[in-house]
């Protein structure tokens, strides 16, 4: 197609560029095509080419004869030159194709070997704490005063919790890459859903002081829950596990006509500066990081977010501290007392 339509644009040209210039203009119609297909075509469209120069353009015209040898000497190098600039910019093709598939293979390997390490030790952790204090409770039924059994019983509640979280956190991931998350939404209070959230996180962690207070004016919103309440437990644990003990995390919702967002910031040492944009990378953890984790809660935020066609910034707060702001579109039901900001 293209090489039909670079002949009829030349050809009605051709008193203006000559038959001549017409053999350049051809070769790069069929350079462009040996960027966008494969050789077949390719060597199809360099045969063509040379044939409609000949047919239309070189004298005399509308016959394959050609009167003298210097275009005979022509045709045939135009011949040959369209078939080697084919044949060789397709080898270009597929030698860059080759190098962005190792580059590709090269990648998979080291997020592999990257998850692999990250579950030997956060699976294997929980894990090992389970069995080691089922083992002591079993071992030493008589022996173990109460105290001492509920304190082996919370360990366990513990690592289960810590174990639940990174398989949910694969699984959560797993649905991200399959494109399986299809917001569900519905009418829910964000007030509630967060007084809820910080509930659950209090009952395992109790070294930091998660501060929240309700918008009174918050109407009813339109939205996914369950997704919210993951995105809410992900960046909780994110500043409890970055921050020292009794820092204080603070939970801030606001509403305008169209959006509500949800913003999660905290007093600790902030994030720095040259690794703020891949901190939602898939299995980033900061290279100072001395903390566990898979490096999947914020890249599961950042998905989740963009499943409700939201956006989520971060930054680092004046005083110290890292801020996450969640914004997402959404349905408000108000009542007779509630006004729009």
């Amino acid at each position: 197609m293209l090489i039909m339509m670079t002949s009829i644009v030349c050809f009605a040209s051709i008193d203006l560029i000559g038959y001549s210039a017409v053999s350049l203009i051809l070769l790069l119609a069929v350079s462009v095509n040996a960027i966008l297909f494969d050789i077949f075509p390719v060597l199809l469209s360099s045969f063509l080419s040379a044939l409609i120069w000949n047919f239309f353009f070189i004298p005399p015209t509308f016959t394959f004869y050609i009167g003298t040898a210097e275009d005979g000497l022509m045709f045939l190098m135009y011949f040959v030159i369209a078939l080697i600039n084919g044949v060789l910019t397709n080898k270009i093709r597929e030698t860059e194709r080759k190098e962005r598939d190792e580059l590709e293979k090269e990648k998979s390997i080291k997020l592999y070997n990257t998850l692999l390490n990250s579950l030997s030790h956060e699976l294997r952790t929980p894990i090992s704490t389970i069995i080691g204090s089922i083992d002591t409770i079993k071992d030493n039924q008589t022996k173990l005063s109460e105290f001492n059994k509920n304190e082996l019983y919370s360990e366990i509640e513990t690592a289960s919790l810590r174990l639940n979280q990174q398989v949910e956190n694969l699984l959560n991931m797993s649905r991200l890459e399959a494109g399986f998350i299809q917001p569900k939404n519905d009418w829910c209070d964000l007030n509630e859903l967060v007084f809820s959230c910080i509930r659950n996180i209090e009952k395992d962690d109790q070294q930091h002081i998660i501060s929240f207070e309700a918008k009174e004016n918050m109407p009813l919103v339109k939205i996914d829950s369950g997704l919210i309440t993951q995105i809410l437990h992900n960046l909780i644990h994110n500043a409890i596990q970055y921050t020292p003990e009794k820092s204080i995390i603070s939970i801030l919702l606001n509403h305008k006509k169209t959006h509500c967002t949800i913003e999660v910031s905290d007093n600790g040492n902030g994030f720095p500066e040259s690794e703020i944009d891949h901190v939602f990378d898939k299995f980033y953890r900061l290279k100072s990081s001395v903390t566990g984790g898979t490096g999947l809660g914020l890249s599961i935020v950042k998905g989740f977010t963009d499943a409700m066609d939201g956006n989520v910034q971060l930054k680092n707060t004046p005083n110290g501290g890292a801020q996450f702001t969640i914004e997402l579109p959404c349905e408000f039901l108000y009542n007779e007392n509630i006004k729009d900001e």
